[in-house]
């Protein structure tokens, strides 16, 4: 686990980068599983976001799974909770929950939910999943480190398509006249939402220039290459006094090419014909599509 909040450039360069790129497409793997086998869920938005939580979990937050709720760990709110997957199967790689939990989600009884509950697993630390709501909670967070002197980080994912929530911009201000630098946004920068292309329902361009003019420092990153991943969050606070923001261009469906950039995957499952395909994809034996109990 992470000691130090910040890495050294000659702590990046000694970082096997090439573990982590195995540990991102295992997680691929394991999030396809399990929402196959579960019968539901948002792949894409899940793939689009697995090199972002693989550096954040394996090198950058300050959080331990054998004291989950340690009053100065780091936190980490996955805002668009749509993607709820993707965090459970990193709670699982990092030891926060059983591995064989993930083979209940989806069916009766289950304590995995569509979206993230954090009355029922330890890592989870806002229940989210109605868009705009995860946001100002993690604004709420490092406020309060403020108020208190504490030491701890607060990390939040946002998609984009939830950046049209007015309370984000709200947050977004109050961040920045509270000079709260304790706390780092990182925009899924897909471009799709929902069944259509971000552009097409509300744009937000110029992204990286709205966050500026309301008072965030930003770095704009390949959310899917992991030594800039680590460059950019090494490089925190951006500007003492300021808000963080990485602005992670990445590719929805990211690792499945068939769904990548192609918006009607945003909740679709393959068929069988498409299973075989992805499972080639991913370097992984074929699956048969699970049914919910």
């Amino acid at each position: 686990m992470p000691q130090e909040h910040a890495i050294m450039e000659s702590q990046i360069l000694q970082i096997d980068v090439d573990e982590l790129r195995e540990m991102s497409a295992r997680v691929r793997r394991t999030i396809f599983r399990t929402i196959c086998l579960g019968g539901g869920g948002h792949l894409p938005a899940c793939f689009s976001i697995v090199e972002i939580l693989t550096v954040l979990y394996r090198h950058i937050l300050c959080v331990n799974p054998a004291k989950p709720k340690n009053p100065d760990r780091d936190r980490f709110i996955l805002s668009k909770g749509h993607a709820a997957v993707a965090l459970y199967v990193m709670l699982a790689e990092m030891g926060f929950i059983d591995a064989a939990l993930l083979d209940t989600y989806g069916h009766s009884g289950t304590i995995l939910g569509g979206h993230p509950d954090l009355h029922k697993l330890p890592g989870v630390e806002a229940s989210t999943g109605a868009l705009g709501h995860g946001f100002p909670f993690s604004m709420g967070i490092a406020m309060a480190a403020k108020l208190d002197r504490k030491a701890y980080r607060t990390y939040v994912v946002l998609g984009d398509g939830e950046c049209q929530e007015g309370s984000v911009w709200e947050a977004a201000l109050f961040a920045a006249h509270q000079g709260l630098d304790n706390l780092t946004a990182i925009i899924d920068y897909n471009k799709l939402q929902a069944l259509d292309r971000l552009d097409s329902i509300v744009s937000l361009e110029p992204m990286a220039e709205k966050w500026r003019q309301f008072g965030w420092a930003v770095r704009e990153v390949d959310g899917h290459d992991i030594p800039a991943l680590l460059d950019a969050f090494g490089r925190l606070p951006f500007e003492p006094g300021k808000p963080n923001m990485v602005v992670a261009h990445t590719i929805k469906g990211k690792g499945i090419r068939f769904m990548e950039n192609v918006p009607i995957w945003h909740y679709r499952l393959p068929n069988p014909e498409e299973m075989k395909t992805a499972c080639r994809d991913l370097d992984m034996e074929e699956l048969t599509m699970g049914k919910r109990e």
